[in-house]
């Protein structure tokens, strides 16, 4: 593990983005059952799903890279209370636009046979990605809108730590990827997207378009190679 006193390096679009360990996290943004996998909301609305499924593998080589850097990791999961109280009226957008479209709420069934119901807390639906599980010392924060700041105790959380970047990984791209970091770019967060550790289902322009307009406003985009490498092979000391 780097010493406290240490920084990295990474090279992104439009320029390269200094961050210090100690002052950075990897956000890992709704990367659960529902997103990913077969018989979650977005296959069983017919959505490719095969976009984020090729996600997983980068974000698990950045999780454990910083890890090993002492980076702290969090992860966003998008559910809603079993009544729904938290998903917003019948008239809100949130709720007729959305998530009433999507069959929010409603029973499935979960691999194991165990009953379960679309984007519903506590339930197979939005469990993690096995291949992504928290280990001991990341931060769990459930939301109930597509940004990560929206009602929750993100915000506080990452002062508490006193976190100043953030490295963006997860799903989608372009709703609840870019709608946090929209938030966190107005809270002064640094934010650097790892664009290969990101995706959705509405297809790769949607993701593309997305990348173009962070790295031109809203923060920076670099590859999880990128990542990497800076983590496990420079060390740049912080002047005294």
């Amino acid at each position: 593990m780097p010493s406290p006193s240490s920084q990295f390096i990474i090279e992104a679009r439009p320029e390269a983005v200094t961050i210090d360990p100690a002052k950075s996290a990897v956000i890992v943004v709704d990367m659960q059952n529902d997103c990913w996998a077969e018989g979650g909301m977005f296959a069983l609305a017919g959505k490719d799903i095969s976009l984020i499924q090729a996600a997983i593998a980068p974000t698990s080589r950045v999780l454990a890279a910083a890890r090993r850097a002492g980076i702290t990791v969090v992860y966003l999961t998008m559910g809603f209370q079993p009544d729904l109280s938290d998903a917003g009226g019948p008239d809100a957008p949130n709720w007729f636009k959305v998530h009433k479209r999507a069959r929010v709420g409603e029973s499935t069934t979960a691999p194991d046979g165990t009953p379960s119901r679309i984007l519903i807390r506590d339930t197979w639906n939005t469990a993690i990605v096995p291949e992504l599980a928290p280990e001991p010392g990341d931060l769990v924060v459930n939301k109930h809108r597509f940004s990560g700041f929206f009602e929750t105790e993100l915000d506080e959380l990452l002062k508490s730590h006193s976190i100043k970047n953030l490295i963006f990984t997860g799903c989608t791209t372009s709703v609840c990827v870019e709608s946090t970091i929209r938030d966190a770019m107005f809270r002064d967060y640094i934010c650097l997207l790892l664009a290969d550790c990101t995706a959705e289902p509405l297809g790769q322009s949607n993701h593309d378009a997305s990348l173009v307009l962070l790295q031109r406003t809203f923060g920076w985009v670099s590859e999880s190679a990128e990542f990497i490498t800076a983590l496990e092979g420079q060390l740049v000391p912080v002047p005294s």
